[in-house]
């Protein structure tokens, strides 16, 4: 599994990260604090803290390019 925190800055950051991760079979999830969504949910990205980093739980160990796509999302 890889893991790493994203910032989604805006309304079109959030649409084009759920284009982004629409695209994989595999499961993907949000982590907000107490708050676990999946990151195919536009409506469940929208219900986190989108001014704080958000964890990225990618359930597939085959995901390099995936994190590829998302490095504009990416903060350290």
């Amino acid at each position: 599994m890889n893991t790493f925190n994203i910032m989604l800055g805006s309304i079109n950051d959030v649409k084009n990260f759920v284009n982004i991760v629409s695209k994989y079979d595999f499961d993907i999830d949000l982590t907000s604090g107490r708050y676990v969504v999946d990151a195919k949910s536009i409506m469940g990205i929208f219900s986190l803290d989108l001014s704080k980093p958000i964890t990225v739980d990618v359930h597939n160990e085959n995901g390099e390019k995936l994190v590829e796509e998302l490095k504009p999302f990416i903060c350290e």
